[in-house]
């Protein structure tokens, strides 16, 4: 009396990945930096724009806007990776805070330079 299981394809290590399949993550994982990083420079031109005309420190009158317009830009790349038909089962807590980290930086610095390279 044998059952008829089939069989699961065992996870691959590392080393027995072939190259096409490297080089598709590889893909993958520069998708998801690009989009990254264009949703945190969207984010850091929205701020500016958004957030009032800076005063003569550089300040803007409602900053906190710029801030929440990164965080949503975070939380909405998730939903652009499922429209990409990316697979984000597979990305870990570690992923997932680089795709953060990646935004908050392209955000902080594109909103940084226009509010101290363009004049008033």
């Amino acid at each position: 009396m044998s059952e008829d299981i089939p069989e699961e394809k065992p996870v691959q290590t590392k080393k027995a990945k072939t190259k096409a399949d490297k080089q598709a993550e590889h893909i993958e994982r520069i998708k998801r930096t690009l989009v990254a990083s264009i949703l945190g420079i969207l984010a850091g031109l929205l701020a500016y724009y958004l957030g009032g005309a800076p005063d003569a420190a550089g300040l803007q009158s409602d900053g906190f806007l710029g801030f929440m317009f990164m965080l949503a830009f975070i939380v909405l790349q998730k939903h652009i990776f499922m429209l990409m038909k990316m697979d984000t089962t597979k990305l870990g807590g570690k992923d997932w805070f680089y795709q953060g980290f990646m935004t908050f930086a392209f955000w902080f610095m594109s909103w940084t330079i226009m509010l101290t390279a363009i004049p008033q």
